[in-house]
């Protein structure tokens, strides 16, 4: 009877062992991938339309279907989603690519391994009481700027807009304000006169009449008019010694976001809208948050490659502002890799 019972315990024991260590890991259960692979994927604000490709390849099953288990995890900065990887908390990171060039001088190598766009997606907006103040980015010197969070790509981006038109960094204030309703009430308190941000809270903010567009970055003409060329943003980045050796892993989801990247190519706005949970509209409704996906819609790639200038583009901007980089070699080619995404294409 001992022995009868003690070997089920025992194997219980196995099997509860090898589980704890596979979610503790994250990871799949060979370095190379196998068919129960694990993997937690941080988001800079799940409820972005700029990182709508997330959700959706989750809605679409295209995850499942690709065998790959996929938890979807949220922070309302990019910034702050960066940091998880760089920790270890999580495989791959929802964000904007820059991040990647700012982290490799900093000693951390992590590189793109799907474009999910080609321009910003990112709105500067300012309020009804400071619309006769603010009336272009040389305009900014003295006033209080909402950006998600210090360091991220809005951070990074308001500096370069008020750089490049001779306001330095020392003469605005950035100021912390995450996006969606946070965003909104600081700009209706006149905590911040304006500030940079994306759909749906732009689709809300012009809908509620709280303040009005100063630069669109939502489509390749709008980032071409403020920052010269192609600025590939939203993208899944990775640590690159992870993708080495994870990359059946890394291959499945390529194969997972191409093609939700052509599915929503091929479909409108509205079908689009219908996949996404329903709170996702912040509290705008179903016809605003379809509008909010279509002025968004013209930032995304629809096969997940890096454009040939973007990297360049980036380099560029973040070096008109940051120390850090200015006088820093940057190896871009270790920013990203198309290897997957050309077998997924």
């Amino acid at each position: 009877m001992r022995t009868s019972t003690r070997i089920p315990a025992l194997a219980v024991a196995g099997v509860l062992a090898l589980t704890s260590l596979t979610a503790c890991g994250g990871g799949s259960t060979s370095a190379s991938g196998g068919k129960d692979d694990k993997v937690k994927i941080m988001v800079g604000g799940l409820d972005k339309v700029i990182y709508l490709p997330a959700m959706l390849t989750e809605r679409l099953g295209y995850f499942k279907e690709e065998g790959v288990s996929v938890q979807l995890l949220t922070e309302p900065a990019g910034v702050q989603a960066e940091t998880a990887l760089v920790s270890g908390d999580v495989q791959g990171t929802v964000g904007f690519y820059d991040h990647t060039l700012d982290l490799q001088v900093k000693g951390k190598q992590v590189e793109s391994v799907v474009q999910f766009s080609h321009a910003p997606g990112e709105v500067e907006i300012v309020s009804n009481q400071a619309a006769d103040d603010i009336r272009s980015a040389k305009d900014f010197k003295g006033k209080k700027l909402g950006v998600t969070g210090i360091g991220s790509s809005t951070d990074f981006l308001t500096k370069y807009l008020a750089v490049n038109s001779d306001v330095q960094t020392s003469e605005f204030t950035p100021v912390a304000v995450g996006a969606g309703q946070t965003f909104i009430s600081a700009l209706q308190q006149g905590s911040v006169q304006g500030g940079m941000t994306t759909d749906p809270t732009v689709a809300t903010i012009l809908d509620k009449k709280l303040g009005r567009i100063l630069i669109d970055m939502r489509t390749p003409e709008g980032s071409k008019e403020a920052l010269g060329g192609p600025y590939p943003s939203s993208s899944l980045y990775m640590q690159t010694e992870w993708v080495n050796s994870h990359k059946e892993t890394v291959q499945k989801l390529a194969n997972a976001f191409v093609r939700t990247l052509k599915w929503m190519s091929t479909h409108s706005a509205d079908e689009i809208a219908a996949k996404m949970p329903a709170d996702y509209a912040q509290g705008g409704g179903k016809a605003l948050y379809a509008q909010a996906i279509k002025s968004t819609l013209p930032m995304f790639t629809k096969d997940g490659v890096m454009p040939a200038d973007g990297p360049a583009t980036v380099e560029r901007v973040l070096k008109a502002f940051n120390p850090n980089l200015k006088d820093a070699e940057v190896d871009l080619a270790k920013t990203y890799t198309t290897e997957f995404v050309e077998k997924a294409n």
